[in-house]
Formats: structure tokens, sequence, C-alpha cells
């Protein structure tokens, strides 16, 4: 079976560089076309499953890469955004030390109150994935948010901290891993 996990398209949000976890942002015309790019990279795939995040932001952007009808992608709530608590909305440059200090080494300092912590993600996760890996796919996508794919990759990659924080995925960004004989491995993005 072949993974392809992708952070879905760009928001007015991200654009301002403001945490948006659980709001339902749409994609903005920047994301519609990073969405429409990166299906152009891959127009010759088709996929078995395309699965996707309850919000709007994910479940466009897997109909587009996907290239499927919006009521085709199968939404999982397993694989939404981290919940940012009262950090929604809040300026990267904004959140104060608690919040920039656990986003950026997430290894070290304990999500602060209100957070979800990496310890849910990753559970969240990993009964996602395995779920999935029991289904008779050839190619299966998924598409989610900046948070929770860093999970998805942890296990993906088999990490011993659950979670692959760096590089920060980008917008659209591709990442296809391959799962064969109960293993994992990373084939390219």
């Amino acid at each position: 079976m072949k993974i392809w996990v992708t952070r879905h398209g760009q928001t007015n949000l991200n654009k301002r560089k403001r945490m948006q976890g659980r709001i339902d942002e749409p994609l903005n015309e920047a994301g519609i076309r990073q969405a429409r790019d990166a299906r152009e990279k891959i127009s010759h795939m088709t996929f078995d499953a395309v699965y996707a995040s309850p919000l709007d932001r994910a479940i466009t952007t897997a109909s587009i890469i996907g290239n499927i009808p919006k009521e085709q992608v199968i939404v999982d709530s397993r694989i939404l955004e981290c919940d940012f608590g009262k950090y929604d909305c809040k300026s990267y440059f904004r959140m104060g030390p608690s919040m920039t200090l656990y986003w950026a080494l997430p290894e070290v300092f304990p999500a602060p109150k209100s957070v979800e912590s990496i310890a849910s993600m990753v559970r969240r996760s990993v009964s996602f994935l395995r779920e999935m890996e029991s289904k008779d796919y050839q190619n299966v996508l998924i598409v989610c948010h900046g948070g929770i794919i860093r999970a998805l990759c942890g296990y993906l990659e088999e990490r011993n901290n659950g979670i692959l924080w760096r590089p920060k995925p980008k917008n659209c960004e591709i990442r296809i891993y391959e799962y064969r004989n109960g293993k994992h491995r990373r084939l390219e993005s």
C-alpha cells in the first residue's frame, strides 16, 4: 500500500500567520491553486480511498488533489488538527513563551493548559493509521493539518517519540510512504 499524506492548502489565517487549529477556515484562492498544482503533479494517480479531517479546508483540498467530489471524501475526526485551545487565532509571534516553546520543541516542553498534548495526537494518529492499514488499498490519500501530520509521519517513519516535527509540512506538500509486510518506508515527497 502507498500512503500519500498532505497538508491542506493555504487559508487566510495561514497567510496572516495565525494559529487556526479547529477553526473551520476555508481555503483562500492561493490554497485552491496549491491544491490544483499538487493534483497536476500527480495527474496520473487514482486513489482507492481519500481521507480528510472534518474541516472544510482539508475536505476541499482532498477533493481537488484526490480528483473526486467532496461527498466521496472519507471524513475521519482522528486526523483533525491539534486543539490549540485559547491560542486559536493568535499570531504566531504573540502566543507567549509557553506555547512558543512547546510548538518549537514539543520533545522538551509540555503542552500549555488548553492545548492538546503530543501523546493525544500520537494516539489518534496510530488508531487511524492502523485501521487504514487493515484495508485492501493500493493507494490512499490522507489530507490533514500541519500539527497532526507530524504525528502521522512520526508513526509512518517509526519514530520512537511518535512524531516527525521537523521540517514543518508546507501547504499541499505530498509525502509518500509505503506500507508492506508490517513495515513503513518513506518513498518521496
